[in-house]
């Protein structure tokens, strides 16, 4: 017997389709007004009847009243007399004996029997509905509203019975009107909902339409922003400044890697090219020459993929930072001594106690960093300084060289830039320091600047916000 394949259960069950927001938008519109119409109509129907019925039991009460005085003030007879000249159509009017017989009546159909059975007490009054008047032959419902009249005589009923088929008829015209008019109302609502939305989108898949074709070699391209000032122009907004960091960051990564591979070209040119030199001489007198320059190159190599990662980590937030309490003075003197082994420059420094929160190897990294390009430009002094005060923690390093120029002030802290081209990449550094330097003082919430001291000379300035110190 050949075993059945059982189809697995997920390829049985069809997937349910998805409705987007233009069908949900107008389902939901539909059913919220639906429900509206029902609840309200409902209402407002009930609150109809209420107001109908509470009109006509005035009118019957105000009728038995006035009916009760004439017999209170003058007699049955003359009372009765007045109801035939005062009668309408809809209203019955009796006033019934105290031996329960009709004494008069409004209309001649009602002077057989009485319309009602409540007796009330002399100035009582009662009230009740009736589906029909089977004593005049009438099918339509009433009100019967009865009053007590004491009289010498006995207590005389008045008895006024008026229909409310009218009201009920008008109840029903109102709920057929609005039964009616609800499929059209809901028509209404759901076109100009389906057309509304369906505009609305439009303009969505015209955004999404133009992203969608924006690609990296076309990122200067920017989607078209509507007048509309509402949510769609917002998101046409807020997609063009999206465009705007993305050109500027690929912008940024090319030059990034223009400038790393430009610098690495010159390294790994001189390495590759002592090496054919060293591997061409078989006696190993090429090597031992070259050892010690292809030992610096190498360094160098070594020294400049760290400074790219590192500024790599800092460009996409991701630089490792240990908030703690740093003693920014011990940081100084440690660097400072360091600079002062190696330096022939005069290095003076006057340090205060200053503890702010921090990560003390990258402050020690942009302060040697920034000492270093002192120790570069200076012809024979370099002065350190630590001033608080309430704008912060300012850390004031001058040397006695040329200032940097004013145009280049922003520009000197951007990747590979070395302002004096007449400097060798031996004697200029790499062009990273500051730029690493201004990164890591970043992600500390500070700044660098190059300025001018009150002297003339050099001056870089690191700025640390209040709230940093401790």
């Amino acid at each position: 017997m050949t075993p059945s394949r059982v189809r697995p259960a997920t390829s049985r069950r069809r997937r349910r389709p998805q409705w987007g927001v233009r069908k949900r938008a107008t389902a939901t519109a539909v059913v919220v007004v639906l429900l509206a119409l029902l609840v309200g109509g409902l209402l407002l129907l009930l609150l109809l009847q209420a107001s109908l019925i509470n009109t006509t039991e005035a009118a019957a009460k105000s009728k038995a009243s006035d009916v009760a005085v004439m017999i209170t003030s003058q007699d049955v007879q003359e009372a009765g007399q007045s109801l035939a000249a005062t009668a309408h159509s809809g209203q019955y009017v009796q006033i019934i004996s105290p031996q329960g017989a009709v004494s008069a009546s409004s209309e001649g159909s009602a002077a057989g029997k009485p319309l009602s059975a409540l007796r009330p007490g002399p100035g009582e009054t009662l009230t009740e509905s009736v589906s029909s008047l089977a004593s005049i032959g009438d099918p339509d419902a009433f009100l019967v509203v009865a009053r007590g009249v004491g009289t010498p005589q006995g207590t005389y009923t008045v008895v006024v019975a008026s229909t409310v088929q009218v009201q009920s008829d008008s109840v029903a015209t109102v709920a057929w009107f609005i039964l009616g008019a609800t499929p059209l109302l809901l028509a209404v609502v759901g076109v100009s909902v389906w057309i509304l939305v369906g505009r609305s989108l439009r303009q969505v898949e015209r955004i999404r339409g133009q992203v969608a074709g924006i690609d990296a070699a076309r990122l200067d391209e920017r989607v078209e922003v509507p007048a509309s000032n509402d949510e769609i122009h917002g998101l046409a907004l807020t997609m063009n400044m999206m465009l705007d960091r993305l050109q500027a960051s690929d912008a940024e990564q090319r030059r990034f890697v223009s400038d790393a591979s430009h610098e690495l070209r010159s390294p790994l040119a001189t390495i590759s090219a002592g090496l054919e030199i060293a591997a061409s001489d078989p006696s190993g007198d090429s090597w031992r020459d070259l050892q010690g320059m292809l030992s610096g190159e190498t360094a160098r190599m070594h020294y400049l993929v760290d400074e790219l990662l590192t500024l790599a980590k800092a460009g996409g937030a991701g630089m490792d930072t240990i908030a703690a309490d740093v003693d920014l003075d011990d940081v100084l003197d440690a660097e400072i001594r360091r600079l002062r082994s190696l330096s022939p420059h005069a290095v003076t420094a006057t340090l205060t106690p200053v503890r702010i929160k921090g990560d003390a190897q990258r402050l020690g990294q942009v302060v040697r960093n920034v000492l270093d390009n002192a120790n570069r430009h200076a012809r024979s002094r370099i002065a350190v300084e630590i001033v608080e005060g309430p704008g912060g923690v300012r850390v004031v390093i001058d040397n006695d060289g040329d200032p940097v120029p004013e145009a280049d002030r922003e520009r000197i802290f951007e990747r590979f830039v070395r302002l004096d081209a007449s400097r060798s990449r031996e004697s200029g550094g790499s062009g990273l320091g500051l730029a690493i330097a201004a990164a890591i003082m970043g992600a500390h919430r500070g700044t660098i600047t190059a300025t001018v001291s009150p002297t003339g000379a050099c001056r870089f300035e690191l700025l640390f916000p209040p709230g940093s110190a401790t």
